[in-house]
Order: structure tokens, then C-alpha cells, then sequence
């Protein structure tokens, strides 16, 4: 893998944050994507000081933003001692470089942040893999600010003209990298899928859901497992795949990357083996994280990304809403005249909200603090149930429930 981490722990760098308004994106939204990019920059070890936000009608080709407001931030960055400054949107190569020039300090756009933290995340060796060309092929067409301090290889005796260039090298040793690691991942694609076909006919259930909305711990919870669970960013990246039992119904739970807004489409062609098995998946359990405000955008970017990329928009769904512990669960009082806000209502007021008749199959949980969980262990029981006697019709034995003496009720 590439040793290129920008950001480390022990460093902890203080950093701060650009971003723009212009007319596709407004400032209310611009400052949710910041919101988001400063949570990205903490996950990765950086402490945001200061944001930078500027109107424009589209970014500056030459540097992002407009020259007055780069004098603007060098001299923030000069008098605080900043050493890190991270833009919001993917900058070109050229942009990079002239606001390197300005600037004098790192630059990091919002995708070689999200690599930065990939490549921690990545544990397995499939996951590494994946992580690995990615960042190769975001390099690429990077090469160019790179070697720029770099002169013409001098053609070797009998040779005509200048060799050539370390660029072109580097371009080529990389090219050959990609094609060695997209035939790694094709090899690995093969006995993912040799072990999808291996685990047989039972119903497969894939959690999916925007970054951070607790599908690991849902995950964790459901399976009795142990996959690492943190309130961090992409703290999954590996898929991991558990067999379920409830009711004397098996089925495989399966634990997804998480998605996120601005997602690079280098970033998911390389999560293929990952994405296949959202493909694959007989039902999809769909978690959102309902304390967060814009959990409705969250939403519309999975749904999105689940019809665009992973071809997964007419499976059966399960809409679960998370974290409802972060609300005040306050019964009702019928003389309480206090009006309800998303601080302080109940679980029933929550079956009752708009929310609730955004899916046929909807259920509102906190998989942290198991609220709720048995209404929803009842609906992928009815789905499994449906799928498993499609598949296997004479075996209704499986659905014989038994009560806590092992009798049949």
C-alpha cells in the first residue's frame, strides 16, 4: 500500500476547512458538507480550527478561491500555525499546485482525505487491496505536481536526444501497479463469489445506510458477534458475514461499507467485491441514523447510490430508524401543553410522524441501548420466512416456534 497518510494520530495536525457557495449549492448546504468534512478530519487524526466558505458562481480554476480570500487564509495559516488546509470538493492537479505555492503548507482535497482514512480503516488483505488502487488511481493524473522539481533523465551513450522524463517513469510504474492489483481484485471477486455460491441457498440480508448511522453495532447485536463498532467515520470497511438464527429461522447478515456524500467513483469501482454483496442480498436492511439532522439528504444518498451503483433499488427494504435513545422519551401527560419537538417525544409518537409511511416495513430502535429490537427481529423474520419457503417449501418445520422449555407452542 502506499505510504503516502497525509494526517497521523501522534501529529494530530490542526487544520482548517474550505469550502464554497455557489449557485448548485447553498450556504446552508455548504455548511452541512463542512460539518461532515470536519468529522473526516477528526476520524483521520486532524483538529479543524477554523472553516473558510466563499461565494462564487463556480470554483476558481486556477486556485479554488478567488485570490482575496487565499490572502485570507495565509495569513490565518501564517499567524496560527496551521499546517494542514483541507478543501471540500476534489481539486485538480494544477489547483493543488499553485495553491501549495500560496499557501506553503499541506493540501488536501475531500477525496484524498476519505483514502487517508481507508487506508487505516483497511484490516483485511482484501480491503487493503481495494484501498491500494484507489489511491493509485487517484494518484495518476496527480504525477505531474509531484516531480515538478524534477529534471529530464539524461539519455543514456548511443542514445538520441533526452531520456525520458521522471514523470513518464513514475506514470508507467504506476499504470503497471493498477493492472496488477485490478487482476488481484478480479481473483478476489472469483472466490468471493465461490463463497457466496458455497454458503447455499440461504436468504441473505445486507445492512446498508449512510457512514456512522450504527450498522456494525446493529450488526454486533443481531449476530452476537464482535465487528468493530466506533463513532467514527467508515470505521468498517471490511464486509463481514454472520449466520442469524431467530426463531429457528437461519439467515446471513451481512455488514457493509458505508456510504457518503461526494463519494468518489474510483472510490466505489474498487469496493466491487463489497458492493456485490449488497447486489446479491435478498433483503436490505436500510439504517438511519434518526438523531441526525439531515438524516432525510442521508437517506436520498443511499437510495441513490444503492440505484446508480449497486443496482439494488428493487429489493425488498427494511427502513430502520437508529438511535432513537438520543430523544427524551417523555410519556405523554394529557395536560402537558409543552409542544412536541424531535427532543422529547416517544416511541408511539415516533410510529405516528411522517417517517413511519416512508416504507411499507419501517421500525424505529437504538441498537446501542436494544430498544426495540424485537419488532425488529420480527420483521426480518416474516421476510427470511417468506424467501426461505419460496426456496424450500416443505420444510415448515423451521417455522415451529418453541417456548423457553424447548416445547412446541
Amino acid at each position: 500500500m502506499i505510504e503516502d497518510n497525509i494526517i497521523t494520530e501522534e501529529q494530530n495536525e490542526r487544520t482548517v476547512l474550505v469550502g464554497l457557495v455557489t449557485q448548485q449549492q447553498s450556504e446552508t448546504k455548504a455548511n452541512e458538507y463542512l460539518d461532515e468534512l470536519a468529522f473526516l478530519a477528526r476520524t483521520a487524526g486532524a483538529e479543524p480550527e477554523k472553516r473558510f466558505l466563499q461565494k462564487l458562481d463556480y470554483p476558481n480554476p486556477r486556485t479554488y478561491v478567488g485570490t482575496g480570500k487565499l490572502d485570507e487564509i495565509r495569513n490565518y495559516v501564517e499567524e496560527n500555525d496551521i499546517g494542514l488546509v483541507i478543501f471540500d470538493d476534489d481539486l485538480s492537479p494544477k489547483q493543488v499546485s499553485n495553491i501549495e505555492k500560496e499557501l506553503k503548507v499541506k493540501i488536501l482535497d475531500r477525496t484524498s482525505l476519505i483514502l487517508d482514512i481507508f487506508a487505516r480503516r483497511a484490516q483485511t488483505a482484501t480491503a487493503r487491496t481495494q484501498v491500494e488502487l484507489a489511491q493509485y488511481q487517484y494518484l495518476l493524473p496527480r504525477l505531474t505536481r509531484m516531480w515538478t522539481h524534477l529534471e529530464r533523465q539524461r539519455g543514456g551513450i548511443g542514445m538520441r536526444g533526452p531520456g525520458e522524463t521522471q514523470i513518464e517513469t513514475d506514470r508507467r510504474i504506476i499504470l503497471d501497479k493498477i493492472s496488477r492489483l485490478k487482476t488481484e481484485l478480479r481473483d478476489i471477486d472469483r472466490q468471493k463469489c465461490i463463497q457466496r455460491k458455497n454458503r447455499g441457498k440461504l436468504t441473505r440480508v445486507a445492512l446498508v445506510g449512510y457512514t456512522n448511522v450504527g450498522k456494525s453495532t446493529l450488526m454486533n447485536l443481531l449476530s452476537k458477534s464482535d465487528v468493530f463498532a466506533e463513532n467514527k467515520l467508515f470505521a468498517t470497511l471490511d464486509t463481514t458475514v454472520r449466520k442469524v438464527v431467530i426463531d429457528n429461522l437461519p439467515f446471513l447478515l451481512t455488514d457493509t461499507v458505508g456510504f457518503i456524500r461526494k463519494l468518489p467513483t474510483h472510490l466505489v469501482d474498487s469496493f466491487k467485491s463489497t458492493l456485490d454483496e449488497v447486489r446479491e442480498a435478498d433483503v436490505l436492511v436500510h439504517v438511519v441514523d434518526v438523531s441526525h439532522p439531515q438524516f432525510e439528504e442521508q437517506i436520498e444518498v443511499v437510495n441513490r447510490t444503492l440505484r446508480e451503483v449497486c443496482g439494488a433499488s428493487d429489493k425488498p427494504v427494511i427502513l430502520v430508524f437508529n438511535k432513537i435513545d438520543a430523544f427524551h422519551h417523555i410519556p405523554k401527560d394529557p395536560d402537558d401543553l409543552t409542544p412536541r419537538t424531535r427532543e422529547n417525544i416517544t416511541l408511539d409518537e415516533f410510529r405516528q410522524t411522517w417517517m413511519a409511511r416512508m416504507n411499507n416495513d419501517c421500525v424505529f430502535i437504538s441498537a446501542k441501548e436494544k430498544l426495540n429490537i424485537d419488532e425488529l427481529k420480527s420483521l426480518l423474520y416474516q421476510k427470511a420466512k417468506e424467501i426461505h419457503t419460496e426456496r424450500f417449501p416443505y420444510n415448515d418445520f423451521l417455522f415451529q416456534k418453541y417456548d423457553q422449555d424447548g416445547e412446541l407452542e
